[in-house]
């Protein structure tokens, strides 16, 4: 057997760090305005999708701003500990999403309002999906070699957005060009269903991603578990 590295240099550990501050600082920018704009065109237009997507980037400045919060110790133990209360907060913040977006939607869809054409809404649908899976990605890589399972988890929440975008664009888009004023609902329930798998992910600790305790035989190079984790690692249930 050969003993593997447990985990990257000091100095790769720092670095790695320092881009997972700034990719958190990023994303907490660009989901403060997302989440101003949404919020505020869901309003004038009444829709339930794009109020759902602006509570959503809340929910993902809250992440965000745990993981900051997190990071601002160095001591792991902390850290840990840190790591699983900021995971029950958001699991409950995304059942709370869930029920109040349902009700919404059902409510518009038994007829009691329609959601007006959002042009506004459109243009922030489609620049969410172009800048979120980038930001997800880059944080992704970086909480995998660190070993850093809150990172990742963070990085599902940026990910959640870019398929909340796409699920928003196709509903304002059909509402906008063929005036089925029933897509946006039918959106805002499809966001509330992967509002509750990520809540239920996050509740279970899915997608987490740490570095193994003890050394093992070097893995292929391509080699990666059920959840995805890269060699080195093993996934939190």
């Amino acid at each position: 057997m050969t003993a593997i590295s447990l985990g990257p240099s000091p100095n790769r550990r720092e670095a790695l760090a320092r881009r997972i501050r700034l990719l958190v600082a990023a994303t907490i920018t660009y989901n403060v305005i997302e989440a101003i704009a949404a919020l505020t065109a869901g309003t004038i237009a009444s829709s339930t999708a794009l109020i759902g997507f602006g509570l959503d980037s809340v929910i993902e400045v809250s992440s965000a701003a745990a993981v900051a919060w997190q990071f601002s110790t160095r001591d792991h133990a902390v850290r840990e500990a840190r790591e699983h209360r900021t995971l029950r907060i958001i699991s409950l913040s995304f059942f709370a999403l869930a029920a109040y977006v349902t009700i919404d939607a059902v409510r518009a869809l038994a007829g009691t309002g329609e959601a007006d054409r959002s042009l506004p809404g459109i243009a922030l649908a489609a620049l969410s999906l172009a800048v979120m899976p980038f930001l997800s990605a880059a944080q992704r890589r970086a909480g995998h070699e660190l070993g850093s399972a809150s990172a990742v988890a963070d990085s599902k929440q940026t990910l959640l957005c870019t398929y909340l975008s796409a699920v928003l664009l196709a509903g304002l888009v059909l509402d906008a060009a063929l005036g089925w004023s029933w897509a946006d609902p039918v959106a805002a329930l499809a966001i509330a269903a992967i509002a509750v798998k990520e809540g239920r992910d996050a509740w279970q600790g899915k997608g987490c991603c740490a570095p193994t305790t003890a050394p093992t035989a070097a893995p292929l190079k391509d080699d990666a578990d059920a959840c995805g984790c890269r060699p080195g690692c093993a996934c939190c249930s």
